[in-house]
């Protein structure tokens, strides 16, 4: 050793010292991985990717492989440093070089590097992995051995090497991860994925349009009046009953009618022979299911029973979507709103506005099985049927009624929330 010149031996340190970066970065890069954007790129064809994502199924083997050649470097460093303190200074100087050396390997050999890799761990780990399997490979027996020994050990203490961390990621996990996409997703698409994710927990029930507020047409009613009916509709179908929406008749197809009522050539059996079989729900189905079973049906309405098989409202095919991308309007100067804004922070809300809509527009903190309405909420709260004028919290809310009509609250103001005192 003696013979071996002091440039080839700091050089060989060197060597060693930059090893030992390359070994602790890999490991940082390579753990640190966005899975999700690993198995993208993959399946689009990246090798660094692909090579990445094969080292990664193993773990184990992967760290077997990495702290192998870690701590061989940094044993030979150690003996590399010695003898060059000996040659330097003798065995006084054998201390000096131990703190010099642990200084030298913590900054450049594992802060600086696994630093660098936890900041951009694709640029690191793509090449590292191009080494790493190879010499996987060639070391293979070795890592086997010491895996064999470690993965024993830790069944031992109650752990499969084989749990590894589950990938698929829950509902509230994506939710967050939607949430921090920032400018990646549009706020829009953003606010559409998070209530595709909120389908399912909600029923039909939620966003049906109560019975008192069906729009149909009465066979009882005189032909005039039908008639101009039909002619007015907004919509594209309407449920035709006797006397009552329990007496349901069937769903008339407006546009099927619509030119030979403008003509004159339609009459009151001609429309009834027109009606199509109505089609029911029931008020607890889920609207992510409801619409599939819109989509097998190839129905767009419903009328939604309750538990007795009554008839307690409608649902339509764009109840559920608006659920997800917002109100359908042509001009947004058409759109009422049964919540409305008002310049001092309040606001006017309908008695029959959806609570779901209130909870997201206020962030109240409802339970999902309560009222399904606000007049539903205020009487539940009030337990009795309310005046004008009577106020009340809701979720720190304060809650004012302004107008009821017969038996339910048809207008209140809700201000912003009141902050508890302490």
């Amino acid at each position: 050793m003696d013979t071996i010149p002091l440039s080839l031996l700091f050089s060989i340190l060197l060597l060693l010292i930059i090893l030992s970066g390359c070994f602790s970065s890999s490991e940082t890069a390579l753990m640190t991985l966005n899975r999700y954007r690993l198995r993208h790129l993959s399946r689009s064809g990246h090798r660094g990717a692909h090579r990445a994502e094969r080292l990664l199924q193993r773990p184990d083997r992967l760290i077997g492989i990495i702290l192998l050649g870690n701590n061989f470097v940094n044993i030979a460093a150690s003996s590399v440093a010695t003898l060059i303190a000996l040659r330097l200074g003798g065995e006084a100087a054998l201390a000096a070089a131990t703190g010099l050396l642990t200084l030298t390997i913590l900054i450049f050999a594992e802060v600086a590097p696994k630093t660098l890799a936890a900041l951009r761990p694709e640029r690191v780990a793509f090449p590292a992995a191009l080494v790493l399997g190879p010499l996987l490979k060639m070391l293979y027996p070795l890592v086997w051995l010491t895996n064999t020994l470690a993965n024993g050990l830790l069944r031992l203490l109650g752990v499969s090497p084989t749990d590894g961390p589950q990938s698929a990621l829950s509902r509230e996990e994506l939710r967050t991860v939607v949430n921090e996409a920032g400018a990646m997703i549009p706020q829009r698409h953003q606010g559409m994925l998070l209530s595709i994710l909120d389908l399912d927990q909600a029923t039909v029930e939620d966003i049906m349009i109560p019975r008192n507020e069906v729009a149909g047409i009465d066979l009882e009613d005189d032909w005039e009046r039908i008639r101009q009916m039909v002619i007015d509709s907004e919509y594209r179908r309407l449920p035709v009953w006797d006397g009552g929406i329990d007496h349901l008749r069937g769903i008339l197809p407006v546009r099927r009618v619509l030119a030979a009522m403008l003509e004159g050539d339609l009459d009151r059996e001609q429309l009834v022979a027109q009606l199509q079989e109505p089609y029911f729900i029931p008020e607890g189905t889920r609207l992510h299911v409801q619409m599939r079973n819109f989509q097998v049906q190839r129905r767009r309405l419903g009328l939604v029973l309750d538990e007795y098989g009554e008839i307690v409202g409608l649902a339509t095919l764009d109840d559920i979507l608006e659920e997800i991308v917002g109100d359908f309007t042509t001009d947004p100067a058409e759109l009422i709103s049964d919540i409305q804004a008002e310049d001092d922070g309040t606001y006017l809300a309908a008695g029959s506005a959806s609570v779901r809509e209130l909870k997201r527009l206020l962030n109240w903190q409802l339970p999902a099985d309560g009222p399904k309405t606000l007049n539903g909420l205020i009487l539940e709260k009030l337990e009795t049927i309310p005046e004008p004028g009577t106020s009340m919290l809701i979720d720190q809310h304060p809650v004012t009624v302004l107008q009821t009509e017969e038996n339910r609250v048809k207008v209140a103001r809700v201000a912003p929330r009141v902050r508890s005192r302490r």
